[in-house]
């Protein structure tokens, strides 16, 4: 596909950062009831406007930036493959809440998306890993995860969203 470049280069940047015609797909949601314990794989979740996963411990304040957090499913084979396992590492182990394929996760910073029908999140930052992942992945495990953390974002809308749920970019209107 061809772009036209009009302007100086930061418009053609411009009109690049904002070409993200792919899909993705919910691959994998996960709830922790109680801190520190091992997150539950769910099929389906109920996401509560400006706060967080229902079911989940964590109690994010109102208009915080990380009421919900996504990781790329590809990355679960690199880590892996950067700590010498021969399959790709269960998301569940990552303590994130959602596992995203087929879009760039990064490429989403600063954007909204559509989980479902329903639910709309801004996404507001990366999530870098914490000193968690040596003891989750053992030695090499925070260094395996570098790069690989995936984002934090904040619910600006409810609903309920599902395993194979479609991940779209939402696209601003014309002004």
């Amino acid at each position: 596909m061809a772009f036209p470049f009009v302007g100086n280069s930061s418009s053609a940047i411009g009109q690049l950062l904002a070409t993200l015609p792919q899909t993705g797909r919910l691959e994998w949601i996960g709830l922790r009831p109680v801190r520190r314990e091992p997150l539950l794989s769910v099929p389906e979740a109920t996401v509560e406007t400006d706060r967080h996963l229902a079911g989940d411990h964590a109690r994010p304040r109102p208009g915080g930036k990380r009421q919900v957090t996504l990781i790329q499913h590809e990355h679960l084979a690199a880590v892996a493959g950067y700590l010498g396992h021969p399959s790709p590492i269960d998301p569940g182990r990552l303590r994130r809440n959602l596992s995203v394929s087929g879009i760039n996760l990064l490429s989403l910073k600063n954007r909204r998306i559509r989980i479902g029908e329903e639910v709309i999140l801004e996404i507001t930052g990366e999530c870098h890993p914490c000193s968690r992942m040596e003891e989750e992945l053992g030695p090499g495990g925070y260094n395996a995860m570098r790069g690989h953390g995936g984002l934090t974002a904040r619910i600006l809308m409810g609903g309920t969203i599902r395993v194979g749920d479609q991940v779209q970019v939402i696209t601003d209107e014309p002004q």
